[in-house]
């Protein structure tokens, strides 16, 4: 993306517009949801970040610079998650730094996060 440049009326640079583009592909949610999503949590990384329709708009006429990005769909992929604990469920929630959510994994209740690893032919 270096060799693409910013057009002059554009408030976003064109790695911004794939970044955003990037997180909507993996969020996979509808786009009043993703947009709220994204203003509420990284509106400190995107301060120039327009209005909602605006966005898509951009996102639809720069698709194809997301999609540099995503790989080639494979007929063979796994795909496994395992979950990470980092404190015990009875101590969530007594810290502001808490780091992760109370959920699910392996049959039983965790505070952490969970890693996904995927193996296809470009693993």
């Amino acid at each position: 993306m270096k060799n693409v440049q910013k057009h002059s009326q554009s408030k976003l640079y064109p790695s911004e517009i794939v970044t955003i583009g990037l997180l909507f592909a993996m969020r996979g949610e509808g786009e009043r949801k993703f947009y709220r999503w994204l203003k509420g949590n990284f509106l400190h990384l995107f301060p120039k970040l327009p209005e909602r329709t605006r966005l898509f708009r951009l996102l639809k006429s720069h698709q194809n610079w997301t999609k540099r990005f995503l790989a080639e769909p494979t007929i063979f992929g796994i795909a496994d998650t395992y979950g990470i604990e980092l404190i015990h469920p009875t101590r969530e929630g007594r810290s502001e730094r808490q780091i992760g959510k109370k959920g699910k994994s392996n049959h039983r209740f965790i505070v952490g996060c969970k890693v996904c690893f995927v193996a296809n032919k470009y693993s």
